[in-house]
């Protein structure tokens, strides 16, 4: 099968981009012809054969100013040029199917009507809230906003979602709501939500259920000594803890540093990850925890691997609905057990008690009495670690996803063939 993966940025950036990745590999080996197309990036992966018909470069972050921030509010909305090059990109590969990603600003979904006039199958992933919510997240001010989800795009102004800005929330309003409005994503035959709860919301949010299907994530892991060797279970009353990912307020690094000052010496963190909350996080750490805790910065997937398989536990403090983070999948598979809180998609993954613990978020109190205990108990956390890893495998591995993911596509080929259909008889 010849599949064509879609997505903004085509290197490793986040979450979105991982799976991506991983998936396309995951695919290779399987025996398809995959290709990629995106924007014109200086960090995409080298040699990539369609490169020269990708979308050319635009740097939204932060947004520009003047006559090009102008421009780059226009491209957000529909963009006819990155629209001319995937159908190019569309005509030289000739896909037998695209799996769109994240799309959103730097693509528009624009790109979705070059696929469906050649009446080529389309699946999308959806690796966040942006059809339901303008700024992604369900958050407004740092606390979480469903206003949106069912209610007018022109909350967001109201709410001054994007970084308190006026201006910033007014155009995120306005690319959804037009977006809303002129119905952009019918053109996708099937949506692919990596959580219960993450689908839920997309319902309410006006995509009919029957065209949004479940199906977790995956993450490539080796099957080496790194990811999935022998644990040991440590001394009790010691720990290291681990957090990866973005340094940013709705991640919630803050709560686990000041519930990591309230156990024992003896217990530390790990903190691999950078972003806008590193520096604030510094200060806090060396008052509260001096010594105990280690900021890494951003490390590769082996440096992450190594941390992950030498800790205690996972932790992951969020205060936003998080859909399915792949540093929880990455945990399972070094069969990490993962303290996490009791939002979003997340305690569909982690179960209390089973393969790890579920606490509140911003509570600090909390998370350090779970803390204490796992640390306390490691033979209890190593069982827990021995069913997540179990987990993963029933569950997550990569020859699970492509079954799942290959039912997908069946059902986006035959609504494809009906969308024709319809379209001949209208005719």
């Amino acid at each position: 099968m010849r599949i064509l993966h879609v997505n903004k940025f085509l290197y490793r950036r986040g979450g979105a981009e991982g799976y991506l990745l991983d998936v396309t590999d995951l695919q290779r080996a399987a025996g398809h012809e995959v290709e990629l197309w995106g924007m014109s990036h200086p960090d995409n992966l080298p040699r990539l054969p369609l490169a020269d018909t990708f979308a050319s470069y635009v740097e939204l972050e932060p947004a520009p100013g003047g006559l090009a921030g102008v421009a780059a509010t226009a491209r957000m909305l529909w963009s006819p040029a990155s629209s001319k090059r995937l159908a190019r990109a569309l005509d030289r590969f000739g896909p037998d199917l695209v799996h769109f990603h994240n799309i959103y600003h730097q693509l528009s979904p624009s790109i979705l009507r070059p696929v469906r006039a050649r009446g080529i199958p389309s699946v999308m992933t959806l690796h966040d809230y942006k059809l339901a919510c303008p700024s992604y997240q369900l958050l407004s001010q740092g606390a979480i906003c469903e206003r949106c989800v069912e209610g007018s795009t022109l909350n967001a102004v109201r709410e001054r979602c994007k970084s308190g800005s006026l201006a910033a929330s007014s155009v995120l309003a306005l690319e959804s709501g037009l977006h809303r409005r002129i119905h952009a994503y019918d053109a996708v035959d099937r949506f692919v939500s990596p959580s219960h709860f993450l689908r839920d919301v997309m319902v309410r949010a006006g995509i009919p259920p029957e065209r949004i299907v479940t199906l977790a994530n995956v993450v490539a892991v080796p099957e080496n000594e790194v990811w999935a060797g022998p644990r040991k279970a440590g001394r009790a009353g010691a720990a290291r803890y681990v957090f990866a990912g973005r340094l940013s307020p709705e991640k919630g690094v803050d709560t686990l540093v000041r519930a990591l000052a309230a156990t024992p010496e003896g217990v530390e963190l790990d903190i691999a990850g950078d972003g806008p909350s590193r520096a604030e996080l510094e200060r806090l750490a060396a008052v509260v925890a001096p010594g105990r805790v280690r900021f890494h910065g951003r490390l590769d997937k082996a440096a992450v691997a190594a941390l992950i398989t030498s800790s205690r536990a996972m932790v992951v403090p969020s205060r936003w609905h998080e859909n399915q983070p792949m540093t929880i999948l990455e945990s399972f598979a070094a069969a990490t057990p993962v303290v996490a809180t009791t939002l979003g998609g997340m305690p569909e993954l982690v179960r209390d008690g089973i393969e790890g613990r579920v606490v509140p978020p911003n509570d600090p109190p909390a998370l350090a009495r779970v803390l204490r205990e796992l640390a306390d108990d490691p033979a209890s956390a190593q069982r827990m670690g021995e069913r997540a890893r179990q987990r993963f495998t029933a569950e997550f591995s990569g020859e699970v996803h492509l079954a799942g993911l290959g039912d997908v596509y069946d059902e986006a080929r035959r609504a494809a063939v009906r969308g024709r259909a319809d379209i001949t008889t209208e005719g």
